[in-house]
């Protein structure tokens, strides 16, 4: 851990020294290119970046925020499949695929977010399409295909964009359809079966209506096997369409129609067992029936295969998204524009359930009846864009009524005692709820240039939300439950209840910014992020009695200074922030094996509070015409000041109790140091167009999976190394490349699962980011 740390550390005082001597003008030289060039490595630098960040358009340098963009073209040419890409590019991000599914999307910002995408949880870090809010994880592994930028806004965003942007906010923004007919054709092939088709056009009816459809069909073999049931893990099948109608009915006028479907029928990513079958479990579980094998425990040792398994179910998964949105926009006055975005969405997940011990014996099986998870939202917003003279601004109201419900049984085989050839005794504990949402606020943000050069922003956030929960679980003998219509024997009545909580918050924010010249920016900044509170769905009100009471809401208080600048006619830009953030309330989900015989005791607790220190780099080079590099760094000095968590109670009853573990617990999913450098060549081949080759080297130090350090998953600092080559025609309607993905072929766990013990059956699972993987694509636009 030390020496990845101290090379991070030169690294990132080489890259700032660099850039101090350019600023400083000790080799301007290097860009005295000729400026009637047209062909270079890197566009984007003479371009000026437009954001919509604070909900209207600026450029990329006024805005008082943390911000990093990529654009569509950007993406396209390092081979970037999916918005997981994203955590490669940008500091302090984590962008992952959860544990356990190939669909449900793990995000953190500056060290807050959330893991457990249980229904009903709350993510740390907004996930905005086209500014609607995706309430849930669930199918938010959005792959990239036509879109216009994505934007990633480090820090609380609670004054725009209100709920759960509590560590920052991801924005995909699609593309507005074309004034001409167009039409892009791509095709990919690549390494473990990869077959894609991607396809995107639009066409004008008239002067008044445009229609556009795209649609990505994905396919690959898996990276691994499941050596019990012979069936593939961690492949992708799946396919996502959208139709999109746009009106102009006068230049005053805009409206925008959009529907979107994805279906994934991808093989379960099981993950992969660190520790060997314990040999207590003989020839019991393995031999007989009811599984029909007969091999000795001793042939089951870990794994060399990473992505493969032995477990007994969850192979089928099927998780299909969708929704609809409309956006109306009228221009009343230069001064004023109204607009409203109204949308629906609803998502459904299938499957066999999730095997946590990754064996054939139902040691420690989830199981799921034919739906084990579905959710629904309605969300309606409305703005006023203000501008005169010297100041700006958005003011609005949000509405979004939600409903996410699940239903699960968890099987906990006692494998020790069964007998040769015999079914396995089990205690299965049946666990079903909902929770209703409905959530109001109102919101403005007004920027005033106070002279020349100093401008202040002003913003603030009234939110109000009610919840309902309702939340059901037992303990049954048998392996089943009438909670997934299957037949158990009731033994215990863990939890009964509804419920419900409000809360209510206000969120401001300030910002002064002062312009050191037309091209560069300083600002300082003080924003307040708000999470609500909820209920637990895994709630045990036995062995926890205060569950029923809910959880309480997170808050944060993020001071920051920052400063961007584009220099030499923008063949140079810097980007950097230094920030420091109060974390209270942060709600961390555990689960423990209850030794009193209660079973698996699942808890959320508002641990206490923290502090989070850290620095942002982000600057990027045109050298040559030719010739760009460009690079990102981050750095999160983040600890717990107070972690009041369930510990077992000595006296035993109840059987937990709170205490003060801070010394002991570290930050999940955030490592002290993260980034990547890169570069950029450009070879001009005149009329037969060019060759732009992109190569990338991204970096991780140390991370715990949880916020208890465990050396038996937690992931050791790691670089990842990626490549791309592409040709694009002198007329730009052809495009081939190859791209590789971790041509390295590091191995990385980006999840776990941690429940050790005999009895059930060391059930100490990581999960693995993908391998080396090479792409190659061809695609014809017109």
């Amino acid at each position: 851990m030390l020496k990845h740390t101290k090379r991070y550390s030169r690294a990132t005082a080489i890259s700032l020294a660099a850039i101090m001597c350019v600023m400083e003008g000790a080799v301007p030289a290097v860009f005295a290119a000729d400026d009637n060039e047209v062909m270079v490595a890197d566009q984007r630098f003479f371009d000026e970046i437009v954001v919509t960040a604070r909900r209207r358009e600026e450029t990329l340098v006024d805005v008082p925020i943390a911000l990093s963009v990529q654009s569509g073209e950007q993406l396209d040419l390092s081979g970037a499949t999916d918005i997981t890409a994203l955590q490669r590019m940008t500091p302090n991000l984590t962008l992952q695929v959860a544990r356990g599914t190939n669909s449900t999307l793990t995000t953190f910002i500056r060290g807050i977010g959330q893991q457990d995408p249980l229904w009903g949880f709350e993510p740390g870090v907004g996930l905005y399409v086209d500014d609607v809010y995706i309430a849930r994880p669930q199918g938010a592994i959005l792959d990239i295909f036509d879109i216009e930028r994505i934007e990633v806004l480090r820090g609380p965003q609670g004054t725009l964009y209100g709920r759960n942007t509590i560590g920052g906010a991801v924005k995909y923004v699609t593309a507005r359809l074309s004034e001409d007919p167009s039409m892009k054709v791509r095709a990919n092939v690549g390494t473990f079966g990869q077959h894609d088709l991607i396809a995107s056009g639009s066409v004008p009816l008239g002067d008044i209506i445009k229609v556009g459809a795209a649609v990505g069909i994905y396919n690959r073999d898996g990276y691994g096997t499941n050596f019990y049931t012979g069936s593939e893990t961690n492949n992708k099948k799946s396919w996502s369409g959208r139709l999109t109608l746009e009106a102009t009915p006068s230049t005053d006028l805009f409206f925008r129609i959009s529907a979107d479907r994805t279906e994934d029928d991808s093989q379960a990513n099981h993950g992969h067992r660190e520790l060997p079958i314990p040999a207590a479990f003989g020839g019991a579980p393995f031999t007989g029936a009811p599984f029909n094998i007969d091999i000795p425990a001793e042939a089951f040792p870990v794994q060399e295969g990473v992505y493969d398994t032995w477990s007994g179910v969850g192979d089928n998964n099927e998780v299909i998204t969708q929704g609809i949105s409309m956006l109306a926009e009228w221009t009343v006055s230069d001064a004023l524009t109204l607009k409203s975005v109204t949308a629906y969405r609803e998502g459904v997940t299938h499957g066999d359930g999730i095997d946590f011990d990754g064996t054939p014996e139902p040691l420690f099986d989830v199981v799921a009846p034919p739906s084990v998870y579905d959710d629904h939202q309605f969300s309606q917003e409305v703005q006023a864009l203000l501008s005169y003279e010297n100041w700006r601004g958005v003011i609005g109201a949000y509405y979004m009524k939600a409903m996410a419900q699940g239903a699960y049984d968890t099987i906990l085989g006692i494998a020790a005692s069964a007998l040769p050839g015999a079914p396995t005794p089990s205690l299965t504990q049946g666990t079903s709820g909902s929770v209703d949402t409905k959530s109001y606020a109102l919101f403005a943000d007004v920027d005033v240039d106070i002279s020349e050069r100093i401008n202040i922003s002003l913003g603030g956030r009234w939110t109000r939300e009610e919840k309902e929960g309702i939340v059901f679980k037992a303990n049954y003998l048998g392996q089943g439950s009438p909670v997934t219509g299957r037949d158990g024997i009731l033994l215990q009545q863990l939890t009964d209840y509804t419920n419900e909580l409000t809360f209510e918050e206000f969120t401001p924010r300030v910002s002064v910014s002062y312009k050191l010249s037309d091209n560069s920016n300083v600002y300082a900044s003080y924003s307040k992020g708000f999470k609500s509170g909820g209920f637990d769905m895994r709630g045990d009100a036995t062995a926890t009695p205060d569950t029923v009471n809910g959880y309480a809401p997170e808050k944060v208080d993020t001071y920051e200074i920052g400063f961007k600048g584009e220099f030499f006619d923008r063949r140079l830009s810097v980007a950097t922030a230094v920030f420091q953030a109060k974390y209270d309330g942060q709600q961390v989900t555990s689960q423990q094996i209850n030794s009193t015989g209660t079973g698996v005791v699942s808890f959320v607790d508002n641990v206490g509070n923290s502090t989070i220190k850290g620095i942002e780099l982000e600057a990027k080079a045109q050298l040559t015409d030719a010739f760009s590099i460009d690079t990102a760094i981050g750095y999160i000095d983040a600890s717990f000041d107070e972690y009041f968590a369930y510990v077992p109670n000595p006296g035993g009853s109840p059987a937990f109790v709170l205490g003060n573990v801070a010394d002991s617990r570290v930050f999940q999913n955030t490592p002290e140091w993260n980034g990547n450098v890169g570069f950029t060549y450009l070879f001009d081949l005149g009329k037969n167009g060019s060759v732009n080759v992109r190569g990338a080297m991204s970096f991780r130090s140390g991370t715990s999976m949880f916020e208890t350090p465990i050396p038996a998953v937690d992931q050791g600092a790691y670089q990842l190394v990626d490549m791309s080559i592409v040709w694009t025609s002198a007329s730009d309607s052809w495009r081939v490349g190859i791209h590789g993905r971790n041509l390295a072929d590091e191995e990385y766990r980006t999840g776990a699962y941690n429940f050790p013990g005999l009895a059930y059956g060391d059930a100490v699972v990581g999960f693995y980011g993908p391998p080396r993987t090479v792409t190659a694509s061809v695609e014809y636009r017109f």
